[in-house]
């Protein structure tokens, strides 16, 4: 099969931020130091190398790619300063915008003014259509706004964005099947080879994602060690879990209302529970997002170096998300007869954030939740396959 070279990939990578490679002279340094580098997978020298002789494809489909999380080791011990860490971040950003065929990626990762305008636009749009929309009678009403489209709206969003999520994994996960020579037979062939898809899958999702297991002990933090409540794999494992809570609590509260469960009982019991929940997860991701976004302030290390402007809408969104979600939740209990105007604003700005959030997802640093999973299958996929071989 002919394989297609790219000679402009360093320059095409340049515009997401990647470093002056040429300075690397492929000593293999990082690879030897990186603690998460092993015989299956082997980053970043190869990543260098692969910009180097320009293939684009091998890079965007590798499953090492998403197997790095940046911890810094690699920049802060490299003889030529050649910034592999930073590289690898920018070969994330470049596969996202590779993956997604809207070119809205693209131009939010190498044009300010398109993120700006683009994200300022969802606002406003969003906010818009909310601030507009007219209440009747019968309508229960959320700050003013009715309810039913607020849900409405909520469920459009969530399956726009599942749509072009399946299209763009589907992709990634072809390519990468196909270049790491995994077949249907080999997933579901056999007894042997469901259960090594089970395992590399319960490997991927629960031990990696939800657990993250190698982040936490193998990759070490970066010199001189933090103390535990601003270490980047604890905030982050807070940031997972308290979004995922805040998801859980949408999911309770929405629920209620798709089963048909009495006013009575979701008032009494369903929110009450769906609120808890949300508020220790709303707890636990604005610490995270707060110390991420203080880490990055800082430039506290190697990992932090560099914040792209992509990185801080990231977070920025996060945050504002957070925040304008306890203020409103706050009002609730003031003792006011109706709300007042400018916790209506705040609302219209909480749900028109979170709404762009959740939308942008396929084409910002947020769609790392959608590449990581699969990218650690194929990695815990070929090490249970070398482990039966070595026992056969």
């Amino acid at each position: 099969m002919a394989t297609m070279v790219n000679p402009n990939l360093i320059t095409d990578l340049q515009k997401f931020g990647a470093p002056d490679i040429n300075a690397c002279y492929s000593c293999g340094n990082c690879t030897a130091i990186c603690p998460l580098a092993d015989n299956d997978a082997t980053f970043p020298r190869r990543f260098i190398r692969l910009a180097q002789v320009g293939l684009t494809d091998e890079l965007v489909t590798s499953k090492e790619l998403w197997t790095c999380y940046q911890c810094g080791m690699c920049t802060a011990r490299c003889p030529q300063e050649a910034d592999p860490a930073e590289f690898m971040a920018t070969a994330r950003r470049y596969a996202i915008a590779k993956l997604d065929k809207s070119g809205v990626a693209r131009a939010m990762y190498t044009s300010p003014v398109a993120a700006a305008v683009i994200s300022l636009l969802g606002v406003l749009v969003f906010g818009g259509f909310f601030a507009s929309v007219k209440a009747a009678p019968a309508d229960r009403l959320v700050f003013g706004v009715p309810y039913e489209w607020i849900h409405l709206v909520g469920l459009v969003v969530m399956i726009l964005v599942a749509l072009v999520a399946v299209v763009n994994l589907a992709m990634m996960a072809r390519a990468t099947a196909k270049r790491e020579g995994v077949t249907g037979k080999s997933l579901f062939g056999s007894k042997q080879a469901w259960g090594r898809t089970l395992r590399a899958l319960w490997s991927a999702i629960g031990v990696e994602s939800l657990g993250q297991k190698r982040y936490r002990e193998d990759c070490a933090d970066d010199q001189p060690a933090e103390p535990l409540y601003r270490r980047r794999w604890l905030i982050h494992f807070l940031t997972l879990w308290g979004f995922l809570a805040l998801f859980a609590a949408t999911l309770i509260h929405y629920g209620g209302d798709i089963i048909g469960v009495p006013e009575s009982v979701a008032e009494s019991v369903i929110s009450p529970i769906a609120r808890v929940i949300g508020t220790i997860g709303g707890l636990a991701m604005m610490y995270g997002v707060t110390w991420f976004g203080i880490n990055r302030y800082q430039k506290v290390s190697a990992a932090a170096q560099h914040t792209s402007l992509s990185d801080w809408m990231f977070l920025g969104m996060l945050w504002l998300t957070g925040l304008t979600g306890f203020i409103i939740e706050v009002s609730l209990y003031l003792p006011q007869a109706h709300p007042q105007p400018w916790a209506y604003v705040l609302f219209l700005v909480h749900v028109a954030i979170a709404m762009e959030l959740v939308l942008f997802m396929p084409f910002t640093k947020f769609a790392h939740v959608m590449y990581r999973p699969v990218a650690l299958f194929f990695y815990a996929l070929s090490r249970e396959s070398h482990k039966q071989l070595q026992s056969a």
